[in-house]
């Protein structure tokens, strides 16, 4: 497999102007400094040995005299060999003649992936012999002189993107996985994306890149967070989820528009696609309002989005919370494809089926269905099965799937008390074709939506297992869902409320007054950036009011407001109103690079259980380290003994 030469386009692109739908939000300033960033490529061989890379000789440079530096890839009949650096591949041709004998030893005997130097002329390739698939495939190098800077031992694997190597493999051998074209495109991608967004923030919009302490304290609510011990007897930092009471505190500092590329960290356990630590695009601004905040990041993603994708078309569509829910089972909705819920409470109001007449007695009682394009075609037997065992497990739900052909209603018994009339109706709410399917559920809203919302992507991932098209890999459907509940009742305790968000979000103006009499029924000044069904982006305006802040955390959520004395205190001396944002760096680079896990756009991730592989970290630790911090550790075999005794 050839690498493309792919580098220099990647810097072209991140540089080229920016197609809009609207006026541009950044003004002349953005005009005069776009015409500064149409600049040449960068310069990849200033001060190193080598005059070029191995993937940017064309026929333009033949007949030059040229040192490269790379890897080899791949010798055939010690009569040439591939070279490849991190900008690609070039064909080397090994001297036959006796006078270069000492050159054809260091090419012939040096293992494939050792480090050569090698100098020569920029030739052309015999006719018939060019390689249209290589971007260097008209050219190759006559080489003169080489060295062999380090000769390589046997690898656990091939560096090869089409060689199958197990995740665990590739974590233990980061060091050699990050040489494979896809690693290097998608962390040079990243850099690239990372800079432009600094450029727009800072250069374009006057925001300040400020760093934030790792080493805080514990904050209420959230995630579980990092445990520092510290000398003091009994007394631990927190590693922070995010900079969240830092940005706040800055804007009452009056820096007005802060930004960071933040690392954060959350102790969350072995979950398959999250990492204890991760980066987010962090955001704060003054005199700010939802609107402005979600402008700012249309055009932030407009600008730095790459060049060998479609372009990004703002604004955003704007969806509630509240219709998100009911229309896709869900607060992060995939809108690239249809399979929308329907209510058809209406259409079996008078339905002998036994489990919808209990739902529809019941208060908040529905009747929702989706419609699978030819499931009939594309479903079988097993699938079903599947799917209704999946409600009944998950949910105590029963799903009752509909054929529009009677002879299909396999293990659907109740399916034949569906009157003809209903059936009808059915037809034209649905808007069904001949191979449909309606999955029907009934019970209350959310739960039937919940469900429905899973079954919808679990039968999406089927048909397209079966060559169905469904979700176009190379859109992206970008969604703001705004009006979320500013409280959820706790799963632990359902009489007690805790934060949708966070303590820190501002209640709806509209709400305030729910505050004090109904506040589960508050909604929050909360918006989640969503792109292909994934969140990518969470923020909210923010509480500037210290008395509503210590009425929020004190008297509805419960919390020790002694641990946020400083917060309140600050919000004391004069805040301005504020609200901000975060982007989660490493979801964004993986949905914009195709990636299958968030692992491929790291350079150095944990595994999903929270491990370095590579490291073999965590580690144990010597107790007379530990001595200082007051610790000592209690091994589960030490507590079992003890409780022996």
């Amino acid at each position: 497999m050839y690498f493309p030469s792919w580098l220099s386009q990647l810097y072209r692109g991140l540089s080229r102007p920016i197609r809009r739908t609207t006026q541009p939000i950044w003004g002349s300033l953005y005009r005069s400094l776009l015409q500064s960033s149409q600049r040449r490529i960068p310069e990849f061989s200033s001060f190193v040995v080598r005059t070029n890379t191995c993937g940017e000789l064309r026929s333009s440079h033949l007949g030059q005299e040229v040192t490269l530096c790379g890897w080899i890839q791949y010798r055939r009949q010690n009569t040439f060999l591939v070279l490849r650096d991190f900008d690609g591949l070039v064909q080397v041709i090994i001297p036959q003649d006796e006078s270069a004998a000492s050159v054809k030893k260091i090419l012939c005997e040096a293992p494939v992936e050792s480090v050569v130097q090698v100098s020569g002329t920029v030739i052309s390739r015999p006719a018939g012999q060019e390689n249209p698939k290589m971007p260097t495939g008209e050219i190759e190098i006559k080489v003169k002189t080489a060295e062999l800077l380090n000769a390589c031992k046997k690898l656990p694997f091939e560096i090869k993107d089409f060689v199958k190597k197990t995740e665990a493999l590739r974590l233990q051998y980061r060091y050699l996985d990050l040489r494979s074209f896809q690693m290097q495109y998608n962390l040079r991608l990243r850099s690239q994306m990372v800079m432009k967004m600094r450029e727009y923030l800072c250069n374009l919009h006057g925001f300040v890149d400020i760093e934030t302490p790792t080493l805080f304290k514990r904050t209420p609510g959230g995630a579980k967070e990092f445990l520092v011990p510290s000398r003091e007897p009994g007394k631990f930092y927190s590693l922070p989820q995010s900079p969240q009471q830092f940005k706040q505190l800055l804007m009452v500092g009056g820096l007005d528009r802060y930004f960071q590329v933040a690392r954060c960290y959350r102790d969350e356990g072995s979950r398959p696609d999250r990492q204890p630590e991760f980066t987010q695009i962090d955001i704060e601004m003054s005199f700010v309002d939802q609107t402005g905040i979600q402008s700012l990041i249309e055009g932030l993603l407009q600008y730095s989005w790459p060049n060998d994708k479609d372009p990004v078309v703002v604004p955003f569509p704007t969806m509630t919370f509240a219709e998100a829910l009911a229309t896709y089972g869900t607060d992060k909705p995939d809108t690239r494809f249809g399979m929308k819920i329907i209510d058809i409470s209406d259409v079996f109001r008078n339905t002998e089926i036994g489990f919808l007449q209990d739902a529809l007695s019941k208060p908040h009682g529905t009747v929702k269905a989706i419609c699978i394009p030819e499931g009939a075609k594309y479903l079988k037997r097993k699938d079903i099965e599947s799917i209704r065992k999946f409600a009944a497990d998950h949910f105590n739900q029963e799903i009752l799937p509909v054929f529009l052909n009677a002879n299909r209603n396999w293990n659907s018994p109740v399916a034949n008390f569906i009157m003809e009339s209903q059936r009808l109706e059915l037809i034209r709410l649905m808007e069904t074709q001949e191979e449909d399917v309606v999955l029907l559920t009934a019970g209350e809203h959310n739960k039937a939506c919940s469900l429905l919302g899973k079954l919808r992507l679990e039968c999406a991932d089927l048909l397209e297992t079966r060559g169905v098209v469904l979700r176009d890999p190379t859109l992206f459907s970008f969604l703001w869902v705004v009006d979320f509940p500013l409280f959820l009742p706790k799963e632990e305790n359902p009489r007690e409320l805790e934060s949708a968000h966070h303590p820190f979000t501002a209640p709806h103006p509209s709400d305030i007054h729910l505050l004090y009499t109904e506040p589960k029924k508050a909604r929050s000044q909360h918006y989640d950036l969503v792109l292909n069904g994934n969140e990518i982006g969470g923020g909210s305006i923010r509480i500037h009011n210290a008395e509503l802040q210590r009425y929020i955390l004190a008297t509805l959520l419960k919390e020790d407001v002694k641990m946020l004395s400083h917060l309140l205190q600050a919000l004391d001396y004069g805040a301005p109103p504020h609200g901000g944002i975060a982007l989660g760096l490493d979801r964004l680079i993986c949905l914009v690079t195709g990636s299958p896990s968030i692992r491929d756009v790291i350079a150095f991730p944990k595994s999903f259980r929270g491990h370095d592989l590579m490291s073999n970290t965590p580690d144990s630790v010597p107790p007379e380290e530990l001595k200082p911090y007051h610790i000592r550790v209690s091994k589960p075999t030490d507590s079992k003994a003890e409780r022996a005794h």
